[in-house]
C-alpha cells in the first residue's frame, strides 16, 4: 500500500485530530512533521526526512525502532491471539511475564495488577492504598510531581499549568516540597550553580518537612525516585529517596513508587528504588515496559496488601477495578521481548557506558550563558534555559523558548520536546556515541541561535 503524500496527511490531521498538550489554534496554522516510519534511534517523516529521536518518542522506546526481537514476539503472538478477557480468565503471556515483573522487582513485590498506562497504574496503586488502609485519610505527594492525567493521578501530582482547571474534580492531598536545589527557597549559597554543600543543606530540610506530614494514618505516599521528570527533570539529592522510604516504614504508610518513567534502566539500574536499596509497597510502571511498542502498565504490590483484600465472597472486600485491555496478549509478550532484550543484549552495561559518555558531553552546555542547569541521571538529562545564569531569571512562558530551541533542532535532524524551557535528552538505548554527539551539538548550536 502505497503511503499518502505528506501534504494529505498534514490536511487531514489539521481537519480532523485533536493533540495533547498542543494549543490547536497555533497547530492547525503549522506544517506537521508526519512520521512514517523508524529505525533504530532514527525516525522518518512523510517526506524523507531522518531525525533522531533524543526524548524516546516521549520516553517510551527503550531498544530502538524495528528492534527485531520486539517484532518478532508481536508477530508470533498475532499468529495465536491477539486479545482476550482478564476477567474470570488467565493467559500464557500475562502469567509469564507477571513471574518475570517479580523476579527483578525490589523483593518486597509478590503480585502483579495489570492496566493500560502510567496514568492507571497510578490509579491502581492509590485506589488499592485506600481500600487497605484503615484510616482513610489522606496522600502524602510531593510538590511539582507528576503522575497522569486521569482524575485520581492528578489528584496525587502538584503541575498548577495542567492540573488547574481541573481542581474542583481533584481530592487534597497533604503536599511538602520536594528537593529542587537550583531554585530551593531553602538554598542559601549565592546565585551560583549549586554544590554538595547546598545540596545536603536542602535534602536535610526537604526531610524535615516530609517527616512532619508523614503522619500515622495517611493512606499512602507516592513519589518519582530519584528524579521528577514533568517537573522539569528535577534530580533529587542522594539519600533523599532512602531517607523518605524510611519515614513511610517508621509512620507505617505505604509508600507507591512511580517509577513510569524511571523503570527499565532509565536510571542505571533496572528501577531507580535498587540505587538506594528501597524496596516499595507499590512500584507502577507503563512506558518502557514493552519497550515502547505497544500500551501496557502493571502495578506491583507486596503480598500484605493483596492479603488485606481477601474474604468471602458476600463481605464484598473484592478490588473492584479493572479495564477492558488488561493483560492483553500482545503487550505481554512484547514486554517478555523487552526484558529478554535486557538479558541477552546486556543493556545495563550499555545504559551504564552511554550515561558516562552523556555526563562528559553535557558539561559543554555550562559554557552557554542562557543555560541556568544541567542534571542528569542515567541516561535522562534536562538542561534549565535561562535569561542569564548568574541571576537565575527565568524565561516566561508566553516567550517559548523551549519550544523554540527544539523547532530549530528539528530542523537540524534532531527531534526532543521541552518541558517549559527544559531541554530533555533521553535516548533510546541503542543510541551510538556519534548520535549522542549530534544531539548534543545540535541543542548547543539552538540554543546560542535562539537564546542570543
Amino acid at each position: 500500500m502505497k503511503t499518502p503524500s505528506h501534504l494529505k496527511l498534514a490536511a487531514l490531521d489539521r481537519k480532523h485530530v485533536w493533540h495533547p498538550f498542543t494549543q490547536m489554534r497555533e497547530w492547525v496554522r503549522s506544517d506537521p512533521t508526519v512520521i512514517v516510519s523508524g529505525k533504530g534511534a532514527n525516525v522518518v517523516d512523510a517526506r524523507g526526512r531522518s531525525y533522531l529521536d533524543a526524548n524516546s518518542s516521549i520516553w517510551t522506546n527503550l531498544h530502538g525502532h524495528r528492534h527485531p526481537r520486539l517484532t518478532r514476539a508481536i508477530q508470533r503472538q498475532l499468529q495465536r491471539i491477539a486479545h482476550s478477557s482478564y476477567l474470570g480468565l488467565a493467559n500464557e503471556p500475562a502469567s509469564l511475564l507477571a513471574e518475570k515483573l517479580v523476579r527483578v522487582a525490589p523483593k518486597s513485590l509478590k503480585k502483579v495488577f495489570y492496566s493500560d498506562d502510567g496514568s492507571t497504574a497510578l490509579e491502581v496503586a492509590l485506589k488499592m492504598a485506600f481500600q487497605s488502609s484503615k484510616s482513610k485519610k489522606s496522600f502524602v505527594t510531593l510538590e511539582h510531581g507528576y503522575h497522569g492525567d486521569t482524575v485520581g493521578a492528578m489528584s496525587l501530582g502538584g503541575m498548577g499549568v495542567f492540573h488547574k482547571a481541573y481542581q474542583p474534580l481533584m481530592f487534597r492531598t497533604r503536599k511538602v516540597m520536594a528537593p529542587y536545589c537550583y531554585r530551593c527557597p531553602y538554598n542559601r549559597a549565592k546565585p551560583e550553580r549549586a554544590d554538595a554543600r547546598t545540596y545536603r543543606r536542602c535534602n536535610w530540610e526537604c526531610v524535615s518537612l516530609a517527616e512532619k506530614a508523614l503522619t500515622k494514618g495517611c493512606a499512602g505516599a507516592v513519589i518519582e525516585p530519584l528524579i521528577q521528570g514533568a517537573a522539569g527533570m528535577i534530580a533529587h539529592p542522594h539519600g533523599y529517596l532512602k531517607q523518605f522510604a524510611a519515614l513511610c516504614r517508621g509512620q507505617g504508610v505505604p509508600l507507591i513508587a512511580d517509577e513510569v518513567m524511571t523503570g527499565f534502566g532509565r536510571t542505571g539500574t533496572m528501577f531507580a528504588c535498587e540505587q538506594e536499596k528501597v524496596s516499595p509497597d507499590f512500584l507502577c510502571l507503563a512506558k518502557g515496559l514493552t519497550g515502547g511498542y505497544l500500551p501496557l502498565a502493571a502495578t506491583l504490590t507486596s503480598r500484605k496488601i493483596f492479603d488485606s483484600f481477601l474474604g468471602e465472597y458476600a463481605e464484598l472486600k473484592t478490588f473492584f477495578h479493572g479495564h477492558s485491555y488488561t493483560g492483553n496478549q500482545l503487550g505481554c509478550a512484547a514486554a517478555l521481548a523487552n526484558l529478554e532484550i535486557f538479558e541477552k543484549e546486556r543493556t545495563l552495561q550499555t545504559v551504564l557506558a552511554r550515561s558516562l559518555e552523556l555526563g562528559v558531553m553535557l558539561q559543554e552546555f555550562w559554557k552557554l550563558p542562557h543555560v541556568g542547569d544541567v542534571r542528569q541521571v542515567g541516561l535522562i538529562a534536562g538542561i534549565e534555559l535561562v535569561k542569564n545564569w548568574k541571576t537565575r531569571e527565568p524565561y516566561r512562558w508566553k516567550d517559548r523558548v523551549g519550544v523554540r530551541v527544539c523547532e530549530e533542532a528539528k530542523k537540524l535532524g534532531v527531534l526532543t520536546r521541552p518541558i517549559g524551557n527544559v531541554l530533555v535528552i533521553m535516548p533510546p538505548y541503542c543510541i551510538t556515541t556519534g548520535q549522542l554527539e549530534k544531539i548534543v551539538n545540535v541543542l548547543q548550536r539552538s540554543i546560542q541561535k535562539i537564546c542570543r
